[in-house]
């Protein structure tokens, strides 16, 4: 069996809708009685037991379903931080390549952030995934056991959120990743206002996802608000300026009802001076949307350093004055790079140089 869009990688546990997992029970042993079909697919996705662990099936079928069902996530590493709340995990998929998740425990909540892709496509030279370059698109069911895994790994506490925040673009990877989003939702219960899919800014896929059942929640990194700077920042910009972002995020909250958020890192004199807080919160205003401030987490490839403590305070107090509404994320996860823009598979230490408007890095991944 190959699994669709990815010619060459096998199917993995998760990658299995209902019908599909009913196909694997009949190749296997005949025609199965419907309610094995309950049976593997309760312990798949609510006891989220491996198969031999499923003890309402027999044991001759939990022994081939082993063989037919392997994990799609081999544990590298797993790195803890944030006095054992913050947990990272290297995973190496069925063909060799790396991907990254990271739980994070609050007291309110536990969310999952999730990859969708090995490397990233996108050129943000400021994000270490991005100064990796792209490998390929993960499956769904690469992308639906990253959550499992974490839940499993929860201590007892719910995973109540997953964002789609990891490694990669996820409306570059579009079908895999909302395939994953319904199967979060329907399989592992979890509701669409918990699920938040973050983009750069792919126009098409913004239009797509306001069009869709689920009414998920967008979060659009943005990091400026004027085309010249975002066009040396966030390449993507070049092909979608903020004139037709915009259009696509008004699509999303007319359709959905979602409050749209827009993250922004800020660097030091390059995106955190008056003049561009007074754009951001303009641009902002116009579409009701909750700004999201990230110092500038520390990467070994890029040149420049995040804004000082005092100066994402000072940004955010002047965004207030201009009339958004502001955030100053908690940093999680910088000790063990887990935090956001620090995702590296590789882990190499290449520097790269700061992008400018003369790169041409605005392709897309098939």
């Amino acid at each position: 069996m190959i699994s669709a869009g990815l010619p060459g990688l096998p199917v993995t546990r998760y990658d299995h809708d209902r019908a599909a997992l009913g196909s694997l029970l009949e190749s296997l042993l005949g025609e199965q009685p419907s309610y094995r079909i309950e049976q593997l697919w309760h312990g798949l996705y609510v006891d989220l037991s491996d198969p031999m662990q499923i003890m309402t099936l027999p044991s001759a079928l939990r022994e081939r379903l082993a063989e037919s069902l392997p994990s799609g996530l081999a544990e590298e590493t797993r790195s803890v931080g944030d006095g054992g709340e913050t947990v990272k995990w290297l995973w190496r998929l069925t063909d060799g390549a790396l991907v990254e998740t990271v739980l994070m425990h609050y007291e309110e909540r536990s969310t999952v952030c999730v990859s969708t892709q090995s490397g990233c496509a996108m050129g943000c030279g400021f994000c270490a995934t991005g100064q990796m370059g792209f490998d390929r698109h993960l499956t769904t069911g690469e992308i639906v056991e990253q959550v499992v895994r974490a839940q499993r790994d929860a201590g007892g506490r719910r995973v109540s959120n997953v964002v789609f925040m990891g490694m990669g673009e996820p409306l570059a990877n579009y079908e895999r990743t909302w395939g994953a989003v319904e199967r979060i939702h329907g399989a592992l219960g979890l509701s669409a206002r918990h699920l938040t899919i973050s983009t750069v800014g792919l126009v098409p896929g913004i239009v797509r996802l306001a069009g869709e059942q689920l009414p998920v929640n967008l979060a659009v990194s943005l990091h400026a608000a004027d085309d010249d700077l975002r066009d040396e920042l966030v390449p993507i910009n070049r092909r979608w300026p903020l004139a037709e972002l915009a259009e696509a995020c008004r699509r999303h909250i007319d359709s959905t009802g979602r409050r749209l958020s827009l993250e922004w890192a800020l660097i030091h004199e390059t995106n955190d001076r008056p003049e561009d807080a007074l754009r951001f919160a303009s641009f902002a205003r116009s579409l009701g949307a909750h700004i999201n401030l990230i110092p500038l987490n520390p990467t070994p490839g890029w040149p420049t350093r995040g804004s000082s403590a005092q100066r994402v305070a000072d940004f955010a107090d002047e965004l207030r004055a201009h009339g958004a509404n502001v955030t100053v994320r908690r940093t999680r996860g910088t000790e063990i790079d887990a935090a956001c823009g620090q995702l590296r598979a590789d882990r190499l230490d290449t520097p790269v140089a700061a992008p400018d408007r003369r790169q041409a890095a605005t392709a897309l991944p098939d």
